[in-house]
């Protein structure tokens, strides 16, 4: 039903909204689906000492990340990658030498596992997307620069 038929009176002031769920596949490394996991113990603590305390509104976000978060590991798909990888593959880490010679890497991961700072890239991201299917040699640009693939690493 569309929100404009809602009527405010209707809503419950204290409902938190759901987090989004993306729409692509959940394919997940072996590192990601342990922090997956690990997630949802710590959110399972979390909720037991909500409950002792009686605190109600930490109860509301614990409950709604732990829906996500449950739902997420729920759907899953291990993906393990090659040890010798000969191309850009999900949860390949690969290593570019930009024409400055500054080194770039990343490691192609599930969006739940995501962090550029360190390295991890969404497989749904442009950049990987850009490198899926390429192999050593080949060149993908990073930031409007022209990279070549150095090395891959299962």
């Amino acid at each position: 039903m569309s929100r404009a038929f809602v009527k405010e009176s209707d809503q419950d002031p204290g409902a938190l909204p759901e987090r989004a769920v993306s729409p692509h596949p959940n394919f997940v490394t072996a590192r990601g689906l342990a922090a997956l996991e690990a997630r949802v113990r710590e959110l399972e603590e979390r909720r037991r000492a909500a409950r002792a305390a009686s605190d109600t509104a930490e109860l509301a976000v614990i409950a709604r990340d732990l829906r996500y978060f449950q739902s997420r590991r729920e759907s899953a798909r291990l993906v393990t990658p090659p040890a010798r990888p000969d191309a850009v593959r999900f949860g390949v880490r690969v290593q570019l030498e930009r024409p400055d010679g500054a080194p770039l890497a990343y490691r192609i991961v599930g969006e739940d596992e995501a962090d550029p700072a360190a390295g991890l890239i969404s497989y749904v991201a442009p950049l990987a997307k850009a490198m899926l299917g390429l192999h050593a040699g080949d060149e993908v640009e990073v930031a409007g620069v022209r990279a070549v693939i150095a090395a891959l690493e299962g």
